[in-house]
């Protein structure tokens, strides 16, 4: 089959691209180097001219206070619709689109979220995402969108990096009372999922939230990254109204859910329909940690 990846250097694009080599599919990699700026018109015709299916990874990453609405309806949504209007005009077989969970809900949710839940994104990421799925669905392509919870792999960014450096600290941690629980996605994980969704009839026009098998808690996170580098987990269990009184006077309300707050998600419907997840969050989470 042969396939484009766009945003093939990012973080899932860099191992989605030879994954799909060795499956035996013929890979056209696209990067900001083929289409240009995404903010700026992009002509896609010539890129998916005798292509039998799209995976969608480009677009503006992660939820910033930095960036206008506009532009991330621009580069999320947009940029998504014309790419869907010109696949489906070249006869492309499947659309496969990498959104985010973040398309459903804000940073924490207070049920469990599997695909029946309301999509009541909080931020305009969210919102560009929301969009762009509702866009491809218009053009009446076959597609397949994928809903992931935060990635981790090599090169960890944001949340999980910041708790991999804390971790790394030799001293004890005052987060032995945070049970609350995170749904997190392996990079294979995604990579199998998308791999999955290229061609199965069971994924086609239907969208999915994706995550690991289960959820883990954020204590477990950061005992996982010290049983990575051979240390105990030196957790001390302050309690909750004090922590989060103390998160609160740091950084507001927004560090207290990034850290204190619950987003778990089914996968259920994604496994029925083929997709094995086999790998255990906190194992995988040590595994990262030896490789610092």
């Amino acid at each position: 089959m042969r396939v484009l990846v766009t945003g093939s250097t990012g973080f899932v694009g860099r191992a989605l691209v030879p994954r799909l080599s060795a499956a035996g599919h013929e890979v056209r990699a696209v990067s900001r180097a083929d289409h240009g700026d995404l903010a700026q018109h992009v002509d896609w015709r010539p890129l998916v001219a005798g292509i039998d299916a799209v995976v969608h990874l480009a677009g503006q990453a992660h939820a910033t206070s930095t960036l206008p609405d506009e532009h991330y309806d621009r580069v999320n949504h947009r940029v998504t619709a014309e790419l869907a209007a010109a696949s489906h005009a070249a006869e492309v077989k499947r659309f496969v689109f990498v959104s985010s969970i973040r398309a459903q809900t804000g940073p924490v949710a207070p049920n469990v979220l599997d695909e029946e839940s309301p999509a009541t994104p909080a931020d305009a990421y969210g919102r560009s995402k929301l969009a762009a799925e509702a866009a491809i669905r218009a053009t009446g392509i076959a597609h397949t969108i994928l809903r992931p919870v935060l990635i981790y792999g090599p090169e960890l960014k944001g949340n999980l990096a910041a708790l991999r450096r804390l971790a790394a600290r030799r001293m004890p941690l005052p987060f032995g009372a945070f049970h609350n629980r995170r749904s997190l996605l392996s990079l294979s994980g995604m990579s199998s999922a998308i791999e999955l969704a290229i061609s199965s009839l069971a994924t086609k026009d239907q969208t999915f939230v994706i995550a690991d098998r289960a959820p883990i808690e954020l204590r477990e996170i950061i005992a996982a990254f010290r049983a990575g580098a051979g240390r105990r987990p030196g957790l001390v269990p302050v309690p909750l109204a004090i922590m989060r009184a103390a998160l609160r006077l740091v950084g507001g309300r927004e560090i207290w859910e990034r850290v204190g707050g619950e987003l778990v998600v089914d996968p259920a419907k994604l496994i029925a329909a083929g997709w094995s997840p086999i790998y255990d969050t906190g194992t995988e989470l040590a595994r990262l940690a030896t490789r610092e």
